[in-house]
């Protein structure tokens, strides 16, 4: 049995201890999956300067606290740029859009930390992210290990009884060369033990059969790489938004060729949806799978190629702006 196999249990059961359910191991089926309310993850646009980055995480912790609903969380704050500096998430290079530092984002979190934690009594596990668009000019191995370094220092600071830290990626095939992502993950994983939410897309992969290329390049195996073979504190939290399925059997192709080639199945903990990111933004065609339908479409594409997970969670994408009614 490999190492991570050992682990992929316990690391499920911490992730569902804080969302207050129980996890269990099947080897051909998924378990009935009963419906859930969903925690919230959030594109983070900022409204201003650091001295603002606590009160607008704050007012966000507060709200998701108010919820009362536990869980995984992801938010996500843009590209990583060569200045070090942080464009908004849905931004190309050449947006005028204000950028921030490193100290914005850890204040941004330590904020939400706070407001979640004074706001509600669940618990959570947080985990901060960025998106791997090269198109910044960032080097991928001062990136990934810029990232890291900012992980382990907003967790060092987090009530550890309530919110858990960690960090995200949002890697898609189209946003970067292949080599400039794995060179990202593989820093990251280098400067810290927090686990890594690979929440990626399988962009141009196939959904079966003995091809192996996808999108810009990449192959089967860099989403592999960057979504769980990089380390055993990589896991898999697939974009499932379409409402086709088609990602779904994406996924579970990238699975089953791990466990064919031996590189391993995935550590699929569970599915992103985007539906109330599509309500709040125009441009979802067929993408608006709701957190249930992208949960259950990843349970029954991995059961069907014998690559079945521990019940997965789910949480659902949408856009936090400080403008925007919450």
């Amino acid at each position: 049995m490999r190492r991570w196999e050992k682990w992929l249990p316990q690391a499920a059961a911490a992730i569902l201890t804080a969302s207050g359910m129980t996890a269990t191991l099947t080897a051909t089926e998924p378990a009935a999956l009963p419906s859930v309310t969903v925690p919230a993850s959030h594109y983070v646009v900022p409204s201003g300067g650091n001295d603002a980055a606590d009160a607008q995480g704050y007012r966000s912790g507060c709200t998701d606290g108010r919820a009362g609903v536990p869980g995984l969380r992801v938010l996500f704050f843009g590209t990583q740029e060569k200045d070090g500096r942080i464009r908004p998430p849905g931004t190309s290079v050449s947006t005028p859009a204000v950028r921030v530092d490193d100290d914005w984002v850890v204040s941004a979190a330590a904020g939400w930390i706070r407001g979640f934690t004074q706001c509600g009594q669940t618990n959570a596990v947080l985990a901060l992210g960025v998106n791997n668009k090269s198109d910044g000019g960032a080097d991928p191995a001062k990136a990934g290990a810029a990232w890291a370094t900012l992980v382990n220092k907003v967790a060092s600071a987090a009530p550890v009884t309530r919110v858990t830290v960690t960090g995200a990626l949002d890697g898609e095939p189209s946003w970067s060369k292949s080599n400039w992502a794995r060179g990202w993950v593989d820093a990251y994983v280098g400067g810290t033990r927090k686990l890594l939410y690979a929440a990626n897309s399988a962009d141009g992969c196939p959904q079966s059969g003995p091809g192996e290329a996808c999108s810009n390049g990449w192959t089967l195996a860099d989403v592999h790489h960057v979504s769980t073979g990089a380390a055993s504190t990589v896991v898999a939290l697939p974009q499932i938004y379409r409402t086709d399925g088609v990602q779904a059997k994406q996924w579970a192709n990238i699975s089953s060729w791990g466990a064919r080639t031996g590189a391993g199945p995935l550590r699929v903990v569970g599915a992103m949806s985007q539906q109330a990111a599509c309500r709040q933004q125009a441009g979802c065609s067929r993408t608006d799978n709701s957190p249930a339908q992208a949960r259950d479409q990843l349970a029954q594409a991995l059961a069907a190629v014998g690559t079945s997970r521990p019940r997965l969670v789910v949480t659902d994408m949408d856009w936090l702006r400080d403008s925007d009614p919450r």
